[in-house]
Protein backbone atom coordinates (compact mmCIF):
# COMPACT_ATOMS: atom_id res chain seq x y z
CA UNK A 1 0.00 0.00 0.00
CA UNK A 2 2.86 2.36 0.77
CA UNK A 3 4.44 1.65 -2.61
CA UNK A 4 1.11 2.31 -4.35
CA UNK A 5 0.65 5.62 -2.55
CA UNK A 6 4.24 6.63 -3.35
CA UNK A 7 3.76 5.96 -7.06
CA UNK A 8 0.58 8.06 -6.99
CA UNK A 9 2.41 10.94 -5.25
CA UNK A 10 0.05 10.73 -2.29
CA UNK A 11 0.72 13.54 0.24
CA UNK A 12 0.94 11.14 3.22
CA UNK A 13 4.17 9.54 1.92
CA UNK A 14 7.51 11.16 2.80
CA UNK A 15 9.74 12.45 0.01
CA UNK A 16 12.47 10.00 1.03
CA UNK A 17 10.14 7.00 0.75
CA UNK A 18 8.60 8.29 -2.49
CA UNK A 19 12.04 8.73 -4.11
CA UNK A 20 13.14 5.29 -2.97
CA UNK A 21 10.02 3.56 -4.33
CA UNK A 22 10.20 5.42 -7.66
CA UNK A 23 13.90 4.62 -7.96
CA UNK A 24 13.25 0.91 -7.58
CA UNK A 25 10.30 1.08 -9.99
CA UNK A 26 12.47 2.76 -12.62
CA UNK A 27 15.25 0.22 -12.12
CA UNK A 28 12.99 -2.80 -12.68
CA UNK A 29 10.93 -1.15 -15.43
CA UNK A 30 7.67 -1.24 -13.47
CA UNK A 31 4.59 0.31 -15.16
CA UNK A 32 1.44 0.89 -13.05
CA UNK A 33 -1.70 -0.96 -14.14
CA UNK A 34 -3.98 1.92 -15.13
CA UNK A 35 -6.87 -0.43 -15.89
CA UNK A 36 -6.91 -1.61 -12.28
CA UNK A 37 -6.59 1.99 -11.12
CA UNK A 38 -9.51 3.01 -13.30
CA UNK A 39 -11.70 0.31 -11.74
CA UNK A 40 -11.10 1.91 -8.36
CA UNK A 41 -11.23 5.59 -9.32
CA UNK A 42 -13.65 5.40 -12.31
CA UNK A 43 -11.18 7.33 -14.48
CA UNK A 44 -7.57 7.41 -15.66
CA UNK A 45 -5.22 10.38 -15.86
CA UNK A 46 -5.56 10.57 -19.62
CA UNK A 47 -7.21 13.17 -21.82
CA UNK A 48 -8.38 11.76 -25.13
CA UNK A 49 -7.71 13.98 -28.16
CA UNK A 50 -9.50 13.16 -31.42
CA UNK A 51 -8.15 14.97 -34.50
CA UNK A 52 -8.54 14.41 -38.25
CA UNK A 53 -4.84 14.63 -39.15
CA UNK A 54 -1.30 15.08 -37.87
CA UNK A 55 0.21 15.74 -41.28
CA UNK A 56 0.73 19.49 -40.75
CA UNK A 57 1.40 21.96 -37.94
CA UNK A 58 -2.32 22.65 -37.47
CA UNK A 59 -3.40 20.04 -34.94
CA UNK A 60 0.03 19.44 -33.33
CA UNK A 61 -0.05 23.10 -32.30
CA UNK A 62 -3.40 22.54 -30.57
CA UNK A 63 -1.86 19.53 -28.83
CA UNK A 64 1.09 21.64 -27.71
CA UNK A 65 -1.28 24.15 -26.15
CA UNK A 66 -3.25 21.39 -24.46
CA UNK A 67 -0.07 19.77 -23.08
CA UNK A 68 1.10 23.16 -21.83
CA UNK A 69 -2.19 23.71 -20.03
CA UNK A 70 -2.09 20.26 -18.42
CA UNK A 71 1.59 20.49 -17.50
CA UNK A 72 1.08 21.17 -13.78
CA UNK A 73 -1.50 18.39 -13.44
CA UNK A 74 -1.17 14.58 -13.56
CA UNK A 75 -3.22 14.46 -16.77
CA UNK A 76 -1.59 13.46 -20.04
CA UNK A 77 -3.04 13.61 -23.59
CA UNK A 78 -3.44 10.53 -25.76
CA UNK A 79 -4.21 10.99 -29.45
CA UNK A 80 -6.55 9.35 -31.95
CA UNK A 81 -6.51 10.26 -35.67
CA UNK A 82 -9.63 9.93 -37.86
CA UNK A 83 -8.48 10.90 -41.38
CA UNK A 84 -11.50 13.22 -41.76
CA UNK A 85 -13.79 10.14 -41.70
CA UNK A 86 -16.80 10.56 -39.37
CA UNK A 87 -17.36 6.81 -39.03
CA UNK A 88 -13.72 6.38 -38.02
CA UNK A 89 -14.13 9.30 -35.62
CA UNK A 90 -17.10 7.53 -34.01
CA UNK A 91 -14.97 4.41 -33.47
CA UNK A 92 -12.10 6.43 -32.00
CA UNK A 93 -14.42 8.32 -29.63
CA UNK A 94 -15.98 5.05 -28.44
CA UNK A 95 -12.55 3.51 -27.82
CA UNK A 96 -11.30 6.63 -26.03
CA UNK A 97 -14.32 6.75 -23.72
CA UNK A 98 -13.99 3.03 -22.91
CA UNK A 99 -10.81 3.91 -21.01
CA UNK A 100 -12.73 6.33 -18.79
CA UNK A 101 -10.51 9.36 -19.53
CA UNK A 102 -10.50 12.49 -17.38
CA UNK A 103 -11.46 14.57 -20.42
CA UNK A 104 -12.04 14.38 -24.16
CA UNK A 105 -11.10 16.95 -26.82
CA UNK A 106 -12.64 16.50 -30.27
CA UNK A 107 -11.91 18.60 -33.36
CA UNK A 108 -15.00 20.09 -34.99
CA UNK A 109 -18.73 20.14 -34.40
CA UNK A 110 -19.85 17.64 -37.04
CA UNK A 111 -20.17 14.00 -35.91
CA UNK A 112 -22.29 10.93 -36.62
CA UNK A 113 -25.52 10.59 -34.65
CA UNK A 114 -23.99 7.78 -32.59
CA UNK A 115 -20.87 9.82 -31.85
CA UNK A 116 -23.05 12.72 -30.67
CA UNK A 117 -24.83 10.35 -28.28
CA UNK A 118 -21.49 9.07 -26.96
CA UNK A 119 -20.21 12.58 -26.35
CA UNK A 120 -23.44 13.71 -24.69
CA UNK A 121 -23.37 10.72 -22.32
CA UNK A 122 -19.65 10.97 -21.46
CA UNK A 123 -18.89 11.12 -17.74
CA UNK A 124 -15.96 13.51 -18.28
CA UNK A 125 -15.64 17.05 -19.68
CA UNK A 126 -15.98 17.07 -23.49
CA UNK A 127 -14.53 20.00 -25.45
CA UNK A 128 -15.17 20.46 -29.17
CA UNK A 129 -12.41 22.63 -30.60
CA UNK A 130 -11.41 24.70 -33.65
CA UNK A 131 -14.97 25.72 -34.64
CA UNK A 132 -17.91 27.64 -33.18
CA UNK A 133 -20.18 27.74 -36.25
CA UNK A 134 -22.82 25.28 -35.06
CA UNK A 135 -24.31 23.65 -31.98
CA UNK A 136 -21.83 22.25 -29.47
CA UNK A 137 -22.65 19.17 -27.42
CA UNK A 138 -20.96 20.52 -24.31
CA UNK A 139 -17.96 22.87 -24.17
CA UNK A 140 -16.67 24.59 -27.29
CA UNK A 141 -13.47 26.56 -28.05
CA UNK A 142 -12.51 27.97 -31.43
CA UNK A 143 -13.05 30.59 -34.09
CA UNK A 144 -15.86 31.30 -36.53
CA UNK A 145 -14.64 29.99 -39.86
CA UNK A 146 -17.49 31.74 -41.62
CA UNK A 147 -16.21 35.03 -40.18
CA UNK A 148 -12.63 34.13 -41.15
CA UNK A 149 -13.70 33.62 -44.77
CA UNK A 150 -15.70 36.85 -44.80
CA UNK A 151 -12.83 38.89 -43.38
CA UNK A 152 -10.36 37.53 -45.91
CA UNK A 153 -12.79 38.30 -48.74
CA UNK A 154 -13.10 41.88 -47.48
CA UNK A 155 -9.31 42.19 -47.37
CA UNK A 156 -9.05 40.88 -50.94
CA UNK A 157 -11.82 43.13 -52.23
CA UNK A 158 -10.43 46.23 -50.52
CA UNK A 159 -7.26 45.83 -52.59
CA UNK A 160 -9.14 45.87 -55.86
CA UNK A 161 -9.10 42.18 -56.87
CA UNK A 162 -12.15 41.04 -58.83
CA UNK A 163 -11.15 37.84 -60.68
CA UNK A 164 -10.84 35.61 -57.64
CA UNK A 165 -10.37 31.85 -57.41
CA UNK A 166 -10.51 29.32 -54.56
CA UNK A 167 -8.46 26.16 -54.14
CA UNK A 168 -9.31 23.76 -51.31
CA UNK A 169 -8.41 20.23 -50.19
CA UNK A 170 -10.24 17.47 -48.30
CA UNK A 171 -13.46 18.85 -49.74
CA UNK A 172 -16.16 18.28 -48.57
CA UNK A 173 -14.84 16.29 -45.55
CA UNK A 174 -13.11 19.36 -44.08
CA UNK A 175 -16.19 21.13 -42.73
CA UNK A 176 -14.20 24.07 -41.40
CA UNK A 177 -12.68 24.79 -44.82
CA UNK A 178 -16.19 24.56 -46.27
CA UNK A 179 -17.44 27.16 -43.81
CA UNK A 180 -14.60 29.51 -44.71
CA UNK A 181 -15.51 29.10 -48.37
CA UNK A 182 -19.15 29.88 -47.54
CA UNK A 183 -18.16 33.05 -45.70
CA UNK A 184 -15.79 34.04 -48.48
CA UNK A 185 -18.33 33.58 -51.28
CA UNK A 186 -21.11 35.36 -49.35
CA UNK A 187 -18.86 38.39 -48.91
CA UNK A 188 -18.11 38.35 -52.65
CA UNK A 189 -21.83 38.13 -53.43
CA UNK A 190 -22.53 41.13 -51.21
CA UNK A 191 -20.06 43.03 -53.41
CA UNK A 192 -21.84 41.81 -56.56
CA UNK A 193 -19.17 39.23 -57.43
CA UNK A 194 -18.85 35.46 -57.74
CA UNK A 195 -15.84 33.15 -57.70
CA UNK A 196 -14.22 33.23 -61.13
CA UNK A 197 -13.00 29.62 -60.69
CA UNK A 198 -12.54 26.96 -58.01
CA UNK A 199 -10.75 23.67 -57.39
CA UNK A 200 -12.25 21.41 -54.70
CA UNK A 201 -9.69 18.63 -54.30
CA UNK A 202 -10.60 15.51 -52.31
CA UNK A 203 -7.01 14.63 -51.31
CA UNK A 204 -4.65 15.92 -48.64
CA UNK A 205 -2.97 19.33 -48.61
CA UNK A 206 0.62 19.53 -49.79
CA UNK A 207 2.85 22.11 -51.41
CA UNK A 208 3.05 19.92 -54.52
CA UNK A 209 -0.75 19.78 -54.73
CA UNK A 210 -0.99 23.54 -54.24
CA UNK A 211 1.50 24.10 -57.04
CA UNK A 212 -0.22 21.67 -59.42
CA UNK A 213 -3.74 22.99 -58.78
CA UNK A 214 -2.57 26.59 -59.18
CA UNK A 215 -1.04 25.73 -62.55
CA UNK A 216 -4.26 23.99 -63.58
CA UNK A 217 -6.47 26.89 -62.54
CA UNK A 218 -4.36 29.55 -64.25
CA UNK A 219 -4.21 27.51 -67.45
CA UNK A 220 -7.99 27.28 -67.42
CA UNK A 221 -8.68 30.83 -66.19
CA UNK A 222 -5.72 33.06 -67.11
CA UNK A 223 -7.52 36.23 -65.97
CA UNK A 224 -7.48 35.15 -62.30
CA UNK A 225 -5.78 37.90 -60.27
CA UNK A 226 -6.12 36.40 -56.75
CA UNK A 227 -6.40 32.89 -55.29
CA UNK A 228 -7.69 32.08 -51.80
CA UNK A 229 -6.42 28.70 -50.56
CA UNK A 230 -7.92 26.52 -47.84
CA UNK A 231 -4.54 26.26 -46.09
CA UNK A 232 -1.11 27.85 -45.94
CA UNK A 233 0.45 24.61 -47.18
CA UNK A 234 -1.49 25.02 -50.40
CA UNK A 235 -0.79 28.76 -50.69
CA UNK A 236 2.94 28.08 -50.39
CA UNK A 237 2.57 25.64 -53.29
CA UNK A 238 0.87 28.39 -55.28
CA UNK A 239 3.68 30.76 -54.40
CA UNK A 240 6.22 28.20 -55.62
CA UNK A 241 4.38 28.02 -58.94
CA UNK A 242 4.71 31.78 -59.27
CA UNK A 243 8.44 31.73 -58.48
CA UNK A 244 9.07 28.90 -60.96
CA UNK A 245 7.24 30.74 -63.73
CA UNK A 246 8.63 34.23 -63.21
CA UNK A 247 5.32 35.59 -61.90
CA UNK A 248 5.31 38.54 -59.52
CA UNK A 249 3.32 38.24 -56.28
CA UNK A 250 1.03 40.14 -55.89
CA UNK A 251 1.34 42.05 -59.18
CA UNK A 252 0.62 39.05 -61.41
CA UNK A 253 -1.20 36.96 -58.81
CA UNK A 254 -2.29 37.72 -55.25
CA UNK A 255 -2.23 34.83 -52.78
CA UNK A 256 -3.93 34.20 -49.42
CA UNK A 257 -4.06 31.11 -47.22
CA UNK A 258 -5.18 30.08 -43.74
CA UNK A 259 -3.58 28.98 -40.45
CA UNK A 260 -0.53 31.27 -40.08
CA UNK A 261 1.80 28.26 -40.16
CA UNK A 262 5.45 28.67 -39.06
CA UNK A 263 6.64 27.73 -42.58
CA UNK A 264 5.47 31.13 -43.84
CA UNK A 265 8.20 32.88 -41.87
CA UNK A 266 10.95 31.34 -44.01
CA UNK A 267 9.65 32.58 -47.37
CA UNK A 268 11.06 35.53 -49.33
CA UNK A 269 7.65 37.23 -49.03
CA UNK A 270 5.13 37.15 -46.22
CA UNK A 271 1.96 35.52 -47.55
CA UNK A 272 -1.49 36.66 -46.49
CA UNK A 273 -3.06 34.31 -43.95
CA UNK A 274 -5.39 34.01 -40.96
CA UNK A 275 -4.28 33.08 -37.45
CA UNK A 276 -6.79 30.69 -35.85
CA UNK A 277 -5.02 30.79 -32.43
CA UNK A 278 -4.48 27.04 -32.29
CA UNK A 279 -2.09 27.02 -29.30
CA UNK A 280 -4.49 29.15 -27.27
CA UNK A 281 -7.38 26.86 -28.20
CA UNK A 282 -5.42 23.96 -26.71
CA UNK A 283 -4.62 25.90 -23.54
CA UNK A 284 -8.21 26.96 -22.98
CA UNK A 285 -9.39 23.40 -23.54
CA UNK A 286 -7.03 22.25 -20.80
CA UNK A 287 -8.49 24.84 -18.42
CA UNK A 288 -12.01 23.53 -19.08
CA UNK A 289 -10.96 19.92 -18.48
CA UNK A 290 -9.16 20.79 -15.26
CA UNK A 291 -12.32 22.43 -13.92
CA UNK A 292 -14.00 19.01 -14.16
CA UNK A 293 -17.61 18.06 -14.63
CA UNK A 294 -18.86 20.75 -12.24
CA UNK A 295 -17.46 23.62 -14.31
CA UNK A 296 -19.91 25.90 -16.17
CA UNK A 297 -20.69 25.15 -19.80
CA UNK A 298 -18.28 27.18 -21.93
CA UNK A 299 -18.51 28.58 -25.46
CA UNK A 300 -15.17 30.32 -25.93
CA UNK A 301 -15.02 32.29 -29.20
CA UNK A 302 -11.64 33.59 -30.33
CA UNK A 303 -11.40 36.19 -33.08
CA UNK A 304 -9.55 35.12 -36.25
CA UNK A 305 -6.67 37.48 -37.02
CA UNK A 306 -6.03 38.47 -40.63
CA UNK A 307 -2.50 39.23 -41.83
CA UNK A 308 -2.31 40.59 -45.39
CA UNK A 309 1.47 40.16 -45.56
CA UNK A 310 3.06 41.11 -48.88
CA UNK A 311 0.97 38.89 -51.16
CA UNK A 312 -2.26 40.89 -51.39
Amino acid sequence: MTASRALRDAPDVSKETRDKVKGIAAKIGYVPNRIAGALASQSVNLVGVVVPSLSSFVFPEVLSGLSSGLDESPLKPVIGVTGYDLDEEEDVIREMLSWRPSGLVVAGLEHTEAACALLAAADCPVVEVMDVDGDAIAHCVGISHVAAGQEMAQAVLSRGYRQIGFIGTKMPQDYRAGKRLDGFTKALQQAGLHLADSELYAGQSSMETGRDLTERMLARSPNIDCIYYSSDVMSVGGYMHCLANGMSVPNDLAIAGFNNLPMLRGLPQRLATTDAHRFEIGQRSAEIILRGMDGPRTRDVLAPTISVGQSL
